[in-house]
């Protein structure tokens, strides 16, 4: 548990999922902090400040001092407050977990992406490639509960964004990039997240979370005439 003397505040945005999996591993690893609401389109001096080199959530502010971009972040939580471990202990399985992680923000998520900003044959694409990416996740979950082994982990924490971002994007798109018949063991693992009592109280609200896709969407559309 955090010390009463230390100071934690997340810089962060209530439907992203980069902010999210930090209120995850703060709340598995029971540290008070306060969240900071920020506007994305209008960005705070503090947000900044903090970080400059990005300028984006999230931030965790530790005692006034800033950590920027959700990977590193984690770590350092996991680095901090030594309860309820999310990486490995042994190095060759904590190189493994970061191997993932990376694979689910450079390569996950850049080309689901392409799948909200694109339209008919090139959506048809970005789906196909998405697919392709996520047969690997299947394999990875076969025999297994979560990512990380037997309980919630690191990857898990950090797959979130395909649970609960890709796969309520694609309600929006009206797209199945996820099918059930193509992917048990993702759907088994998203099932076995929701038992989770942290992940229930730190992803967002399903209904007000979709609106926020649709609206985030058509901003996009408007954008792009």
């Amino acid at each position: 548990m955090a010390e009463r003397s230390e100071e934690v505040k997340l810089l962060g945005m209530w439907a992203s999922p980069f902010s999210r999996r930090v209120e995850i591993a703060l709340t598995l690893k029971g540290v008070p902090y306060e969240f900071s609401e920020q506007d994305i389109t209008n960005k705070s001096p503090l947000l900044l400040q903090s970080n400059p080199v990005h300028k984006m959530i999230p931030v965790l502010l530790h005692n006034g001092k800033p950590i920027s971009e959700s990977l590193v972040i984690l770590e350092y939580i996991d680095d901090t407050w030594k309860n309820n471990p999310i990486l490995p202990q042994d190095p060759y399985d904590r190189a493994i977990a970061r191997f993932w992680a990376r694979f689910v923000d450079e390569q996950v998520y850049v080309t689901a992406m392409k799948v909200v900003g694109k339209v008919g044959v090139e959506r048809d694409a970005a789906v196909e490639a998405t697919r392709d990416l996520l047969k690997l996740m299947e394999k990875e979950l076969v025999g297994k509960d979560f990512l990380g082994g037997e309980s919630l982990g690191f990857v898990d924490i950090v797959a979130t964004l395909v649970a609960f971002w890709l796969m309520r994007t694609e309600e929006v798109v009206g797209v199945k990039v996820v099918p059930v018949e193509m992917f048990p063991e993702i759907h088994r693992w998203v099932k076995n997240l929701l038992d989770v009592d942290v992940i229930k109280k730190c992803i967002p609200p399903e209904d007000e979370h979709l609106d926020y896709i649709r609206a985030r969407m058509e901003s996009l559309k408007l954008k792009s005439v």
